[in-house]
């Protein structure tokens, strides 16, 4: 855990649910030991989309749509959310849950590695939230750059890996340690890249907030 324990159960006493819809869903998802985004970080996420009210809106990494469902319904209405995802049993599952929530005419799925995908893709996203494979990051963001409007909000989820990221290479287990520095070097550009005003938060398996200026 990142934050303590005990704060975190403290917190998310407070949380008022989602629609019964979502919660099902994410039941689901729980059940089958599909990752989806955390209580803190569907809360924040809640907040961020009243106060910016982004009309498009990209994801990187589907999973089977939850998260694209969530943003679809707390989003401002008439909001369009591309989401992209390689995993094909994924991929069938995402559109199917599209298709029972309504929302397929209000969002776009791509099939295919993000990697080529973004490189195609023209136009401008107001908000783009990041959760996709953690290693792959880095290499996403040139093209994220690209697409993200100005005034755009970059949100990226899991970049402190269960605090593994603030250990030693190390201390991490082997197979961890591209994942561990390719998350530190990309931390590392987001704090520090001439067009983005970025934060850092404790908030789920770590958020950062970047906004292009």
């Amino acid at each position: 855990m990142i934050v303590d324990e005990r704060m975190v159960a403290f917190i998310n006493s407070f949380d008022k649910g989602n629609t019964p819809f979502l919660d099902n869903l994410e039941r689901e998802a729980l059940a089958a030991e599909v990752p989806i985004i955390r209580k803190e970080t569907q809360r924040l996420m809640k907040f961020l989309l009243t106060v910016h009210r982004p009309a498009e809106i990209l994801e990187v990494g589907a999973a089977i749509g939850f998260s694209a469902l969530f943003m679809s319904q707390y989003g401002p209405e008439g909001c369009h959310i591309t989401t992209i995802e390689k995993y094909e049993k994924r991929i069938s599952l995402a559109r199917e849950n599209f298709k029972r929530a309504g929302r397929q005419q209000q969002i776009t799925l791509l099939a295919g590695d993000a990697v080529d995908i973004l490189k195609e893709l023209k136009g401008s996203y107001d908000l783009i939230f990041m959760d996709a494979a953690k290693g792959q990051y880095i290499h996403f963001l040139p093209d994220i750059l690209r697409l993200l409007s100005e005034g755009g909000l970059l949100v990226s989820d899991n970049v402190l890996q269960d605090g593994d990221v603030v250990e030693s290479r190390f201390a991490v287990t082997r197979r961890n340690r591209t994942i561990h520095a390719r998350m530190r070097e990309y931390l590392y550009e987001l704090t520090h890249h001439p067009r983005l005003e970025t934060c850092i938060l404790p908030v789920g398996d770590g958020v950062t907030l970047s906004v292009k200026i």
